[in-house]
């Protein structure tokens, strides 16, 4: 991946979207079904496109508002949806088209009081808190929005009852209804005007800033935040979050400061991305420029995206961690600091998370749930609390109630950075010099992602290999313990391949938005070993693909695959464990 000259600098004028411009082709634009990138496509977190590539306009959120109405009526979902959006320039008249098709068709849609924007994890929160008990009537969610994506973007996913991200059966019927009456000619879709639609007894106003942040006690230890008086900086990075963390330092008695609260659907005041694109990505060292030049005025200073289900944790020791290091800090901090969580309460983690992971988890004497990439993985986990944790490497995670019941079952980005701040205040050390202290115990792993380009078909045939397709008796130097095709935690196909040694490991997945597959690797034997296993994997992975589809052995047929290794694979993740 090649660096923008322009990265981690302020955005410039010339790269601005035409916002009038935007929403017009919203309106205007008319997706062709025969074209793949117009049609409906929900990747691991919704459907997502622009306007102004006829992949996000206003059939889409028709066809796609109808058919959720549908599989609610097919699946008796009855109760209320909670209707929420972010801060992109298109999830306003998004939310309006939504609204003019749910009303249409009776649902009870529970909006913002004074229309505040409203992120990803409180509109699970919602969720959760009306389905708490009832044996019917359930509620369900729509959040509009395409996460971090650039401004011309827009999004929309749909969180069933379980609160978190709707399963693939659900994600691939609701898009293949949404397709076919895109294809009708949206023949099927019920819809009546705005104003009809907002006056409606079945459209509603519900608090959900108030419900949100009264509730965060219960999940954080505010008290100890407040006691210590650490002083707190938050960049909400113009997201959907903007107005809540003044409410939380309000409510909560933080010493907290909020560095802006602009809201631009423009996004004219960010820091470019390394690609030289606008993205509202709290993990990324360019687009948190701002927030990291202020890291010596504050104890502690956090961001989030912009519907605010990912965090970016801020230091004084080290500035920006990347967000495998603070997963390992959360998780090492909260499994001893929550004592009503049971003992049977896992680690939850993607097979392309740092394997720093697997080690803090095995000194705790927890068990390791690694699943593949995509939080719907965890939601059943923390739903019933046998998941303590669930985490991704791109920074997205949440977490139990102190009490062992469950907060959110999609990602939450206010609480991790929150319990940031809680860790701060209790140990007197910030998350970076606590990190600092684990690789002194376990080691210090060297971690990357590498993109490298690929056609469709070569992305499918990489989705499909099996592990007769890769079968290295060695990678950079150590014998592979293991090749991965299906996740240890619940035996749910990757969709690529992991390979495994002592002190390494590589991954290899297409992607689901470019015409490129991605590398990802780990070393703890430094930079220039994880070079090499970047290397070697690339290798493997070209020769693989021109070789062509291999036959799958099947997940029984261990004469023709090369199952893991029980034992090694232990002892590689339990490394530096003194017990």
């Amino acid at each position: 991946m090649t660096t923008s000259p322009l990265a981690g600098k302020p955005a410039q004028p010339g790269m601005l979207v035409d916002v009038p411009r935007l929403i017009t082709a919203y309106y205007t634009g008319v997706p062709d079904p025969e074209v793949p990138a117009q049609r409906v496509s929900f990747g691991t977190s919704g459907h997502r496109g622009s306007s102004l590539g006829l992949s996000f306009n206003e059939w889409h959120i028709l066809a796609i508002t109808q058919a959720i109405c549908q599989y609610r009526a097919r699946n008796a979902i009855s109760g209320p949806l909670f209707l929420g959006i972010d801060t992109h320039a298109l999830s306003v008249p998004a939310l309006a088209t939504a609204l003019e098709v749910l009303a249409a068709n009776g649902v009870d849609v529970m909006l913002a009081e004074g229309d505040e924007y409203t992120p990803t994890p409180v509109v699970s929160h919602a969720i959760l808190g009306h389905n708490r008990g009832r044996p019917g009537a359930l509620a369900d969610g729509i959040v509009i929005t395409p996460s971090h994506n650039p401004p011309h973007d827009g999004g929309l996913k749909y969180n069933p009852p379980k609160g978190g991200p709707a399963e693939a059966a659900v994600t691939g019927w609701i898009e293949s209804r949404a397709n076919a009456l895109i294809e009708a000619g949206l023949d099927g879709v019920k819809r009546v005007p705005l104003e009809r639609a907002l006056r409606a007894a079945t459209t509603h106003r519900h608090d959900y800033v108030g419900a949100y942040v009264g509730d965060l006690g219960n999940v954080i230890a505010m008290d100890a935040i407040r006691g210590a008086r650490i002083r707190l900086g938050v960049d909400p990075l113009g997201g959907a979050g903007v107005h809540y963390w003044a409410r939380i330092a309000e409510r909560h008695g933080l010493d907290m400061t909020v560095v802006s609260e602009a809201v631009d659907p423009a996004f004219g005041f960010m820091t470019v991305d390394w690609d030289g694109q606008i993205r509202m990505d709290p993990s990324s060292p360019y687009a948190m420029e701002r927030l990291v030049g202020m890291k010596d005025r504050f104890d502690l200073s956090f961001a989030c995206d912009t519907d605010h289900d990912r965090h970016g944790i801020v230091t004084r020791s080290t500035g920006l961690m990347p967000p495998n290091h603070f997963l390992a800090v959360a998780i090492h901090q909260l499994f001893q600091s929550r004592p009503s969580w049971g003992r049977e309460a896992a680690v939850g983690k993607t097979v392309v998370s740092s394997s720093m992971i697997d080690r803090v988890t095995a000194r705790l004497g927890r068990r390791l749930h690694e699943v593949p990439v995509g939080f719907k993985w965890f939601v059943d986990g923390l739903l019933d609390g046998s998941l303590g944790f669930g985490g991704e490497e791109s920074a997205g995670a949440s977490f139990l109630r102190t009490d062992g019941t469950v907060w959110t079952t999609d990602k939450d980005g206010f609480i991790p950075c929150l319990l940031a701040a809680e860790i701060t205040s209790r140990t007197g050390r910030d998350p970076g010099e606590i990190y600092r202290s684990l690789t002194d115990e376990f080691g210090e792993p060297f971690y990357d992602r590498v993109d490298a380009p690929a056609t469709p078909g070569e992305k499918a045939a990489l989705s499909g290999l099996s592990r007769v397709g890769i079968r290295p008796a060695t990678l950079a130097g150590e014998n592979v313990l293991a090749v991965l095709t299906r996740a240890p935690g619940n035996g749910a196909p990757i969709g690529g391949i992991k390979v495994v040694t002592q002190n390494g490991w590589f991954a290899a997945r297409p992607s689901g938005t470019e015409d490129v597959y991605k590398i990802y690797a780990e070393s703890f034997l430094g930079d220039p070993h994880l070079r090499r296993i970047i290397d070697e994997a690339q290798a493997l992975v070209r020769e693989t693909l021109a070789a062509g589809p291999a036959q799958d052995a099947g997940p029984h047929d261990a004469s023709a695959a090369q199952e893991p290794d029980a034992g090694a694979v232990a002892a590689w993740r339990n490394e530096g464990d003194p017990n």
